[in-house]
């Protein structure tokens, strides 16, 4: 791992934020912080990406398929590291998509995952308060495909839950995608989309998962 990846770990990196991750008392006691590196996915080296990719596997019980690692590249990586490992992860990358009769630029949220000994400690919303910095900055709304588990951290977050109907543009047109209506959330970005989240959501077409 590089020079770059451990000082990460210790907020040095300049494409870092340092988080709180406890209540800054008034007797300004020392605060616990987390250090999330954003780096691109061109910035980062093969063995990089292959420890990342190990993170991912091992967080998601090795259900993390080809597929799912090639919807996480292209964009922005939040990195959590310790000793110059990961323990944490996400993804921001850019989609667009189909809402009130326009396309929209997205900054969608994917491979958000914590190492199994690490969680419980607040870095699954450390990663998430640096995707929405990006999605707040850069897009004109943010979404996301949530499981069961996952629910908890994003509604505590903002997220809303979309209720309406979700489609993808695939390569035949326009089609449903009811299995996704419940796990997709959308967060909502000021002077950006205009959203009723009771409307169609249709997002661009992609191999393997389309949400």
């Amino acid at each position: 791992m590089s020079p770059q990846v451990a000082d990460a770990s210790r907020g040095l990196d300049h494409g870092s934020i340092r988080l709180s991750s406890t209540y800054d008392s008034p007797m300004r006691q020392a605060v616990p912080v987390t250090a999330v590196r954003t780096v691109l996915t061109a910035d980062l080296t093969d063995a990089e990406l292959a420890v990342i990719r190990r993170l991912l596997d091992v967080a998601f019980d090795d259900e993390f398929g080809d597929e799912d690692w090639d919807h996480a590249l292209g964009g922005a990586h939040l990195l959590v590291s310790e000793d110059g490992v990961p323990v944490a992860h996400g993804s921001v990358v850019q989609r667009r998509f189909l809402h009130g009769g326009r396309s929209w630029r997205c900054g969608y949220v994917e491979a958000v995952a914590v190492r199994p000994d690490r969680q419980r400690r607040g870095l699954g919303s450390a990663v998430m308060a640096a995707a929405e910095r990006l999605i707040d900055g850069g897009y004109q709304l943010g979404a996301l495909s949530t499981s069961d588990e996952g629910r908890g951290l994003y509604l505590a977050r903002g997220w809303t839950p979309w209720r309406g109907a979700t489609a993808v543009l695939a390569p035949s047109g326009v089609t449903r995608t009811e299995e996704d209506d419940d796990s997709t959330f959308v967060r909502e970005v000021p002077g950006g989309a205009a959203l009723n989240v009771t409307g169609t959501l249709i997002c661009d077409w992609r191999e393997g998962d389309v949400w």
